[in-house]
């Protein structure tokens, strides 16, 4: 897979280790920055990475700020991002099945980098499960993208 990845300057150290995970995983990486810890706004590296996913550019994209909030807001702005927010290894695994999410947001002050590194494997890892139920969520959520992106 190729895998979009962007950080602000709270999720920069994250970001480095999360970079050789998923080279270490046989994934491509497209990093979009920033690699400095001055600061600098995290939709300028969310947006990015989400549209390349969305566009199809990227496979999957992952999303590093100081909490990961701010990140995971800014890429569900973008039509046809689904973002999940993930702190523990069980979030990083329902995401995928239930949510079918294609970007993964973290938090740097929030986990260390040992749980990070997991997080992303699991979620990597992890295939949407298809069921109906799911499916069926999914297709409500896009009808109200659709609707609130259709009258912009």
């Amino acid at each position: 897979m190729k895998i979009a990845i962007g950080a602000d300057h709270a999720g920069v150290r994250l970001k480095e280790g999360i970079v050789q995970v998923i080279k270490e995983l046989g994934h491509d990486v497209i990093d979009v920055g920033c690699d400095c810890t001055t600061s600098v706004d995290y939709p300028d590296y969310a947006v990015p990475v989400a549209e390349m996913v969305a566009s199809g550019e990227a496979d999957r994209g992952v999303l590093i700020c100081g909490t990961g909030i701010g990140m995971s807001i800014a890429a569900n702005k973008v039509p046809g991002v689904r973002c999940g927010l993930v702190h523990d290894l069980f979030s990083a695994k329902a995401t995928r099945e239930h949510n079918d999410t294609n970007v993964l947001a973290m938090g740097e002050r929030v986990i260390g980098p040992g749980l990070a590194e997991e997080i992303v494997r699991v979620w990597l890892g992890t295939e949407f499960s298809q069921g109906e139920r799911h499916i069926g969520r999914l297709r409500k959520v896009a009808d109200v993208e659709h609707k609130y992106h259709s009258q912009a």
